[in-house]
C-alpha cells in the first residue's frame, strides 16, 4: 500500500468521523441531553472554531518535520474526543468533546494531508493531493449511511465509539507505518522553487512580484472562505435541506449519497485534465464555484422532486469536490511549495470561521424562512468565490 492510497483511507475515516458525523447525530444528541439542536451545532462551530486557530501552527510543524507525526496524533485525538462525546451527559461534555474533535481536525483532516504531501513530493504534488482527495470524495458516502446504521439500531453514542475504534485499530496504524518522513531532496525542491518565487507572506525584491502575492494571499483567502462556507452548510444540513425543500427522508437520503460519487467523478476529471490539458488549477476552481449555484437554481426552480433533488446534489458534488482540490493545488501552483502548510494554515483561520459560523447561520435560515432562502444565501456566497478567481491572475505579470 502506498502512501497515497494510505492517506485516502485515513481521510475518509477522519472526514466521515468528524465533518460528516454532526448531520446524523445532531438530532438524537439534542433528544437525549434535551438540548435544542441549535446548541449541538454550537459546539461543532466551536471545534471549526478551534481547528482554524489551531491550523497554523499545525501547518507550521508539519513544514518542519514533515506530516507523519501530525497525521498520527489526530487518530489519538479524535478518538479520544468521539470518546468523549459518546460518553457525554450534559452540555459541558458536548462542547468539552468537540473543543477535542476541533483539534483533531486541525492535526488530521486535509490542509494538514495536503501539506503532508507537499513535503513528500515537493512541486509535483498536484496529482497527489487530486489521489488522495478521489479516495476521500466517498466519505460522506461511507459515513453518512453507516453512521444512520449505527445510530438506529444502538444509538449515538455507540456510532461514537465505532468510529473511535477505526481511528485506534485501522486509522493510526496506516498513519504510523506507511507515511515516510520527508525526503532531503523534497527540501531541495521547496528551496529551489522559493528561490524562483519569493514568500508569499513576506513579499520580493521586485514590489511587483511583492504586490501581486499580498493580493493574491487576500483573493485566495477570500475564496476558500466563501467556499468553506458553502461546503460546511451543505455537509451539516443537506438531509434536512433536501427533506424542507419537500423530499421525502429516505429519497433525500439517498440524494445526499451522491455527493460522493459525483465529487471522485469531478475529480477524476480534474485530474485527466491536469494531466492532458496542463489546465491551471485557477481555471478548474473557477467552474468549480460556478456549479452549486447551477444546483441550487434547480432546487428552488423544480422543488423537492426526487429529479431535482438528485441534480442538486450531483452538481453540488461535483464542484465541491473540485473546489477540494484547489483549496489544495492553488496556492501551491501560484506561491510554491515553501512555507506552504503555514500559509494554508493561515488561509485556513479565516476559512475555518467562515466555516463555523456556517451550520448554525445557515440553519436558522433554512429553519426561520424556508430551503429557498437558505440556498439564496450559498448561491451569493459561491458568486463572491467566483468574483474572487476572476480577479485572480494565474502569475504576476
Amino acid at each position: 500500500m502506498t502512501p497515497i492510497i494510505a492517506l485516502g483511507l485515513t481521510q475518509t475515516l477522519a472526514w466521515a468521523s468528524s465533518t460528516y458525523l454532526i448531520a446524523i447525530v445532531a438530532s438524537p444528541i439534542a433528544r437525549d441531553l434535551g438540548l435544542p439542536v441549535s446548541t449541538v451545532f454550537a459546539a461543532f462551530s466551536v471545534a471549526l472554531v478551534v481547528m482554524g486557530l489551531t491550523g497554523p501552527a499545525v501547518g507550521r510543524e508539519i513544514d518542519r518535520r514533515g506530516g507523519r507525526g501530525a497525521l498520527a496524533a489526530s487518530n489519538l485525538v479524535l478518538a479520544a474526543g468521539l470518546g468523549l462525546l459518546g460518553l457525554a451527559s450534559n452540555a459541558a461534555m458536548l462542547f468539552a468533546a468537540w473543543i477535542l474533535l476541533g483539534a483533531g481536525m486541525a492535526l488530521g483532516l486535509y490542509d494538514a494531508a495536503f501539506a503532508a504531501l507537499v513535503r513528500i513530493f515537493g512541486t509535483r504534488a498536484r496529482g497527489p493531493i487530486t489521489a488522495i482527495t478521489l479516495i476521500a470524495g466517498f466519505a460522506s458516502t461511507v459515513g453518512w449511511p453507516l453512521t444512520a446504521l449505527i445510530v438506529e439500531h444502538h444509538g449515538w453514542r455507540a456510532s461514537c465509539f465505532a468510529w473511535a475504534a477505526m481511528h485506534l485499530l485501522v486509522a493510526l496504524p496506516l498513519n504510523l507505518l506507511l507515511i515516510p518522513k520527508t525526503r532531503d531532496g523534497v527540501a531541495q525542491d521547496v528551496n529551489a522553487s522559493s528561490s524562483a518565487k519569493g514568500s508569499a507572506l513576506s513579499g520580493d525584491a521586485d514590489g511587483s512580484i511583492g504586490r501581486y502575492q499580498k493580493r493574491a494571499l487576500v483573493l485566495v483567502t477570500l475564496f476558500a472562505s466563501m467556499a468553506a462556507f458553502v461546503t460546511s452548510a451543505m455537509a451539516a444540513h443537506l438531509p434536512g435541506l433536501l427533506q424542507a425543500a419537500g423530499t421525502a427522508p429516505t429519497a433525500a437520503l439517498t440524494a445526499a449519497a451522491l455527493v460522493g460519487p459525483a465529487q471522485v467523478a469531478a475529480r477524476l476529471l480534474e485530474f485527466l485534465a491536469a494531466q492532458r490539458l496542463k489546465l491551471h488549477s485557477l481555471f478548474t476552481a473557477r467552474a468549480a464555484v460556478a456549479l452549486h449555484p447551477v444546483g441550487a437554481f434547480l432546487l428552488i426552480l423544480f422543488g423537492g422532486s426526487p429529479f431535482a433533488a438528485s441534480a442538486f446534489a450531483l452538481l453540488h458534488g461535483a464542484g465541491n469536490g473540485m473546489v477540494t482540490i484547489a483549496r489544495g493545488t492553488l496556492p501551491l501552483a501560484i506561491f510554491g511549495p515553501e512555507g506552504y502548510g503555514h500559509r494554508q494554515g493561515v488561509i485556513g483561520v479565516t476559512a475555518r470561521s467562515m466555516q463555523a459560523v456556517a451550520p448554525f447561520a445557515f440553519g436558522v435560515v433554512l429553519e426561520r424562512s424556508g430551503a429557498s432562502a437558505a440556498l439564496g444565501v450559498t448561491i451569493a456566497f459561491s458568486i463572491a468565490a467566483l468574483a474572487a478567481l476572476i480577479a485572480l491572475r494565474p502569475s504576476a505579470e
